[in-house]
C-alpha cells in the first residue's frame, strides 16, 4: 500500500479516535454536570426541609407558649376578686404579649362615658360575655396583632362577668329584696365586726332600733302591696339620710337597725332626728291615696349604755319601746 494511503487512513484514524474521545468524554461531563446537579437539587431539598422543619418547630413552639401562657392568664383570672385586679392581670399580660401603647377599660359608666371625647386614636373592643355587653376595652398602639388580642380580651371578658356574678350573688345574699336594705344576717355580722374595732380603739358606736307606727292598721286598711310600698318608702328614706360608713337593714317585719360607727349619743339623736323628720315629711302613695307614715326610734350607744354587744341591741329596743310608749312619731335615747 502506498505510503501516502496509509498516512492518510493512520491520520483519518487518529482524527476519528480523537472526535469520538472527545464526544465520550463531553458525555461523560454532561452526566456528571447532571449527577452534579441531581445531587445539588438533594441538598438544596434536605436544606429547604431542615429550614421548614425549624420554621414549623419554631411556630409550634410559639404556640405553645402563648397557649402556656393564655393558661397562665385564665388561672390568674379565676383568682382575681374584683374588676380592677383582673383588669391589672389582663394588661400585664397583654404588654407581656403584644405591642400595646395604652389599654384602658370602660365600663359605660357615666364616669367613663365622660372619658370616651379623649379616647383620640384608640380602638375599641367589645367584651361581650353570653351576647351580653359587659363593657369596651380602649387601646391603642402599632402593629397589634388583632387576633392574639382578641383570644385575651375575650379571657378577660369572662372574668369579668365572673366576677359580676358572684358580685350579685352576694348582693342578693346580704340584701333584703323589699326595701334593698342590709339582710339582718348581714347586719349582725356587721354590728358584731364594729362593735369589736368600737370596744379594741375605744371609739363611740351607736344603734338606732325603727319600728313603722300603726304598721298593722295600714296593711289592714289598705292592703299588704301598700303595706310593702311603706316599708319600700321607709327603707329608701333611711337610706337618704344615712351616711356611708352607716349600716342600715331591716332586722324584720316593720323593723329597721342602723348601726352609726364612731358616733356617740348626740349624734345618734341627730341622726335619729333626721332620719324621723324625712318619713313624716315624706310622701307615700298607695291605691291613689296619701298615706301618713311615721316612725319609732330608740337610740343605745356603747359605752355610755351598754358594755356587750347583747345589751347595747337590748337597750336600742327598750329605748324604741318608750318611744312607741310616750305617743310614737319620737326619738328616744336610751335612759336607766
Amino acid at each position: 500500500m502506498p505510503i501516502g494511503v496509509m498516512f492518510f487512513l493512520m491520520a483519518a484514524f487518529v482524527v476519528a479516535v480523537i472526535y469520538f474521545t472527545k464526544a465520550a468524554v463531553l458525555q461523560l461531563e454532561q452526566q456528571v454536570d447532571a449527577d452534579v446537579f441531581k445531587v445539588k437539587e438533594s441538598y438544596l431539598g434536605i436544606i429547604r426541609q431542615k429550614d421548614e422543619q425549624a420554621a414549623e418547630k419554631e411556630r409550634l413552639q410559639e404556640a405553645t407558649r402563648r397557649i402556656y401562657n393564655l393558661y397562665d392568664l385564665m388561672r390568674e383570672l379565676t383568682k382575681a376578686a374584683d374588676v380592677a385586679e383582673a383588669f391589672g392581670i389582663f394588661k400585664e399580660h397583654l404588654h407581656r404579649e403584644l405591642v400595646v401603647e395604652d389599654c384602658q377599660l370602660v365600663e359605660h359608666s357615666p364616669k367613663d362615658l365622660a372619658k370616651f371625647p379623649s379616647f383620640k386614636d384608640y380602638r375599641f373592643f367589645p367584651l361581650k360575655a353570653k351576647k351580653m355587653v359587659l363593657g369596651e376595652l380602649a387601646y391603642k398602639g402599632g402593629q397589634v396583632d388583632e387576633e392574639a388580642f382578641t383570644i385575651l380580651a375575650q379571657q378577660f371578658a369572662l372574668a369579668l362577668r365572673r366576677i359580676r356574678l358572684c358580685k350579685e350573688l352576694e348582693d342578693m345574699a346580704i340584701t333584703d329584696g323589699l326595701t334593698h336594705l342590709h339582710t339582718r344576717r348581714y347586719l349582725m355580722e356587721r354590728f358584731q365586726e364594729e362593735f369589736q374595732r368600737a370596744r379594741l380603739k375605744g371609739l363611740a358606736l351607736s344603734m338606732l332600733m325603727i319600728d313603722v307606727d300603726f304598721f298593722k292598721r295600714i296593711n289592714d286598711q289598705n292592703g299588704h302591696l301598700a303595706g310593702d310600698l311603706v316599708l319600700r318608702e321607709v327603707g329608701r328614706f333611711i337610706t337618704q339620710h344615712t351616711r356611708e360608713i352607716d349600716i342600715t337593714g331591716r332586722y324584720g317585719g316593720e323593723e329597721f337597725c342602723v348601726i352609726l360607727p364612731d358616733t356617740d349619743k348626740t349624734g345618734a339623736l341627730v341622726a335619729a332626728e333626721r332620719i324621723r323628720a324625712a318619713v313624716q315629711a315624706g310622701r307615700v302613695l298607695a291605691n291613689d291615696a296619701e298615706l301618713c307614715v311615721t316612725v319609732s326610734i330608740g337610740v343605745a350607744t356603747f359605752a355610755e349604755d351598754a358594755q356587750q354587744m347583747e345589751e347595747l341591741l337590748d337597750k336600742a329596743d327598750w329605748a324604741l319601746y318608750r318611744a312607741k310608749k310616750n305617743g310614737r312619731n319620737r326619738v328616744m335615747g336610751f335612759k336607766v
